[in-house]
């Protein structure tokens, strides 16, 4: 009663914001759309103060003050920007006063893409137009008719008083210069003003640098520093990164788009490089207007077709290369966003904030992303929009066999295998996916069936790698440089399940691929004649399997019944994938204490080499000792 008191005051205490996340999520959203006029040149300003900040710290080392850094740097980008603009804009409206000229070339080439004259689209559009021509004449009937009725009248009718009427003028009242100049400007203060607000935010922060940083290392609080110190400056290298690659490759690819032209003989190449230069910085968006606008500038300027077809091969081909091998290969370090996040973002930014947000929708997203990594409450955004969505090989090949899905779990595993050995193989892949199907076999959500198709597959596998010789420099327990020149033979019992089993089978496996003698018997095979001829053979190592989390209690009333009947052999446990100190887990097992807890093979493997040493080394010893007494 206490505890879901307890439990119903911390929901409260945390509020209903943090209970109901979807309801948060729609109050985000909200706020990013209504408050656009302020957040959108706020995120620009950002992205900018990134692009900008290396420039100003560039300058600083110069012995130059922030304020003339600052100042400095904003008046380049500005004139460049300007520039840039201005030669751009006017060389576009030269060439739309010059369309009109190439009227004749584009209304030949509209004629001469005529349909097809069979099939079944041929037919819809005949119908079309000979439904268009029978309206077309009825209305010209119609038209006659009425015409006719009309001189019908006038003839047999009464005269009339020809009377001509007034003609009715409205007269404008006279626009003064303040309307005049109001309306001329109405249609750009908008943006004038959105301009303004950037590029009074983005001097605001490069100035006041230290100050943000230190505002959200207080909002964070004290105990988070060193986490949002590292955030801040993951998402600053990233995205500072990704803007300065971003307007190289864009510059790069303006340059070579403009080249390709200039060979091909198209007017005004610069200006169409340029364009599709500073449209790429939309994304998608704009490099689509501006390739498709080259295109059909071609066309209307050319006679033939063969030039518009070589203009679409370049920009076909370009954008091919650069969006499938230059940005990816340049990008995808320093932003980390998968493409089908990339995508999906940029449809929501831009559903939320217009073309603003297409061109801010990286940067965004990148801080998303690190906020994700470094936020546990926001990891969720880590693992939907980052490029890293692996999964570990342990999950992998659990995932796979859970859907029934043999011959790519064992693709899995040899994949791993290409840069690990088996007995990490074996650790790493195949005890982690025993230990989770036990795991779900006891929580209930794992049906028998499954669990067996589980079972038998793993086995399988195992059976299929009893001949396999690793490619890799073999691991120093299996190393026969360093192998004794006596090896114990070893027993190897499950302790209770199937699992238990499979792990005994891979440690027996490994053993034999080692040099040793194994015996793998179940746990009912230790009857009491069996346990005698061990005894016999106090050199034999018995090795107990357990697979956690719920075979300690058989590993332990197991290891009592052996070390009752076999006091002076050694027993090795392995408790799989256990932490905690082995000297406590020993101590555990009570009367039947073993003399060795193991948690992986390899350490397994370790032990058992480490016991052959000592008794080999106690054995040369022997004679040099019964030498010096005589």
């Amino acid at each position: 009663m206490n505890s879901a008191n307890s439990a119903s005051m911390n929901r409260s205490r945390r509020g209903l914001l943090t209970n109901e996340p979807l309801i948060l999520l729609a109050l985000v959203l909200l706020g990013l759309y209504y408050a656009q006029e302020v957040l959108i040149p706020l995120a620009m300003a950002v992205t900018l103060n990134f692009l900008l900040t290396p420039a100003v710290i560039f300058f600083e080392r110069l012995r130059l003050k922030r304020v003339t850094s600052v100042v400095l740097v904003v008046f380049l980008a500005s004139a460049v920007a300007a520039a840039v603009g201005f030669i751009v804009a006017r060389q576009v409206i030269g060439v739309v006063n010059e369309l009109p000229n190439y009227h004749d070339n584009i209304s030949h080439k509209l004629a001469e893409l005529n349909m097809p004259t069979t099939g079944p689209f041929s037919k819809t559009v005949t119908s079309i137009r000979e439904i268009e021509k029978t309206i077309a004449k009825d209305e010209a009937a119609t038209q006659q008719a009425d015409g006719a009725a009309g001189r019908h009248v006038r003839e047999v009718g009464p005269p009339r008083t020809a009377i001509s009427p007034e003609p009715v003028t409205i007269v404008e009242p006279p626009v003064s210069t303040g309307r005049y100049v109001s309306e001329l400007l109405k249609p750009i203060m908008k943006p004038l003003a959105t301009l303004g607000m950037v590029v009074i935010f983005t001097i605001y922060m490069l100035l006041k640098r230290e100050d943000l940083r230190n505002r959200l290392l207080l909002l964070a609080g004290v105990g988070r520093l060193n986490l949002m110190t590292q955030a801040l400056n993951d998402a600053a290298e990233r995205i500072s990164k990704y803007l300065v690659m971003n307007v190289l490759v864009n510059a790069s690819y303006g340059v070579i788009f403009a080249i390709g032209l200039f060979l091909l003989h198209v007017p005004n190449a610069t200006l169409w490089g340029a364009l599709l230069a500073l449209l790429r910085m939309v994304p998608y968006a704009g490099t689509m207007i501006a390739g498709f606008a080259t295109i059909g500038y071609s066309l209307a300027v050319f006679d033939g077709w063969s030039h518009a077809v070589w203009v679409f091969l370049l920009f076909a081909f370009t954008e091919f290369a650069v969006s499938n091998f230059v940005e990816p290969h340049l990008y995808g370090s320093h932003t980390g966003i998968s493409a089908l996040a990339l995508v999906a973002m940029a449809i929501v930014w831009t559903l939320l904030w217009g073309w603003a947000g297409l061109v801010v929708s990286t940067p965004l997203t990148v801080c998303l992303i690190v906020f994700g990594r470094y936020v546990p409450q926001m990891s969720f955004l880590h693992i939907l929009l980052g490029e890293e969505a692996e999964l570990a090989p342990e999950a992998h090949f659990y995932e796979r066999l859970l859907a029934t899905d043999q011959s790519e779990a064992h693709n899995v595993a040899d994949r791993f295998l290409e840069s690990h050995t088996l007995v990490d193989l074996y650790d790493s892949v195949v005890m982690r996916a025993l230990i989770m199907t036990e795991q779900d076999r006891h929580k209930g959500v794992l049906d028998d069936m499954r669990s067996s198709y589980l079972f038998q597959s793993a086995t399988e596998l195992i059976a299929e790698l009893t001949d396999y010789k690793s490619p890799l420099a073999p691991e120093p327990p299996c190393d026969p440089r360093t192998t004794p020149e006596r090896t114990f033979p070893v027993v190897c019992v499950p302790a209770s399940d199937q699992a238990d089993e499979i792990a005994a089978t891979m440690l027996a496996q490994l053993l034999e691929q080692c040099g040793h003698k194994t015996l793998l018997l179940p746990a009912v095979a230790l009857s009491p004649e069996i346990l005698a001829r061990l005894a016999e053979e106090a050199g034999t190592i018995v090795c107990i399997s357990a697979v956690p989390p719920f075979a300690f209690a058989h590993a332990r009333s197991l290891a009592i019944r052996i070390r009752q009947s076999l006091p002076e052999n050694r027993l090795l446990v392995g408790l799989w994938n256990t932490a905690g100190d082995k000297d406590v887990l020993r101590e555990r097992f009570g009367q039947g204490r073993p003399d060795f807890v193991v948690a992986t093979l390899q350490e397994a493997l370790a032990q058992i080499k480490e016991c052959e040493l000592q008794a080999e080394r106690s054995r040369w010893s022997q004679p040099a000792i019964e030498a010096g007494l005589r």
